[in-house]
């Protein structure tokens, strides 16, 4: 059946219905979440509406060359007419008009043959891992001796952070760092050790539970330091962390504090690809930008 479909751009009145579809899709987003989306790219977020009424939401952020699309929700009662798909094509008409030269979006094994239908490709996979972190998390791991010094992040260590999110993905996300580090819900941490040895780690609470990340570190030992760190911050929290399965020492952390795999996505791309470095990447900020 043909369905008559009309888009608009969301605003902050629109956070509401925002909340009430993530709500139906029992996903982890707060306001604060919607008004980060708003405000990083305001003219790239769309409502679908049918008959009058809004039934469906998306959301693109565009870091120079490179382009999430993310917050694809249909409510329920509208599911399985094409709406998803289309506010995909729509997304992806405003950025073929940006001349944006890749795009990238986290999908579900259910939502895979619907992006592949749109041209998009799979890199990798990621596993959402979650746990009830127990009293007794230390901030500091053995091999803290290693690391000079690890300290809380404000925007003069932006600089610092963007330099290593470069390194591990490919992708110059300096305005989405920012906006995280400035939120007062967030945690951040950065290290201050040698130039060749270092990473930062973001948290921030969800409506289900902390999301963990982003988190990109040199290596192993700096991996596991600033994770142990973040990690202190939220004892007696739920917590999600989203780690690529190519990187072998985060999972090794992440199943040595408790966690249990939650569900997996797989990271996709149309057009250029982007080629992260997994094993500086410890964790995803969540599926929403990469």
């Amino acid at each position: 059946m043909d369905t008559s479909i009309d888009f608009r751009l969301m605003t902050e009145a629109d956070i509401p219905l925002g909340m009430r579809l993530k709500a139906q899709a029992h996903w982890n987003q707060t306001e604060a979440d919607w008004r980060r989306f708003l405000r990083l790219q305001p003219d790239g977020c769309f409502v679908a509406c049918c008959d009058g009424q809004d039934v469906g939401t998306t959301t693109v952020c565009i870091f120079g060359s490179v382009a999430w699309i993310a917050m694809v929700l249909v409510d329920i009662q509208h599911r399985h007419r094409g709406i998803g798909t289309r506010l995909v094509r729509y997304a992806l008409d405003f950025l073929d008009r940006q001349d944006v030269a890749t795009v990238r979006l986290d999908a579900t094994a259910l939502g895979r043959p619907v992006y592949e239908r749109l041209g998009f490709a799979a890199q990798y996979d990621l596993i959402r891992m979650e746990v009830e972190l127990p009293d007794g998390v230390s901030p500091m791991s053995e091999a803290n001796a290693v690391v000079q010094e690890i300290e809380p992040m404000r925007q003069a260590g932006l600089a610092a952070i963007e330099r290593w999110d470069r390194l591990a993905t490919r992708t110059v996300r300096g305005k989405l760092l920012a906006r995280l580090i400035a939120e007062s819900t967030s945690r951040a941490y950065l290290t201050t050790g040698p130039k060749s040895f270092g990473g930062y780690v973001l948290s921030r609470p969800g409506t289900r539970a902390v999301q963990m990340g982003p988190a990109v570190a040199s290596d192993e030992t700096c991996g596991r330091v600033l994770l142990d760190r973040a990690a202190a911050d939220w004892v007696g929290r739920r917590v999600y962390i989203d780690v690529p399965t190519d990187n072998r020492p985060a999972l090794r952390w992440a199943e040595g504090r408790g966690f249990v795999c939650q569900r997996s996505f797989v990271r996709m791309v149309r057009g250029q690809p982007v080629s992260d470095d997994l094993q500086r990447l410890w964790a995803s900020s969540g599926p929403e930008m990469g």
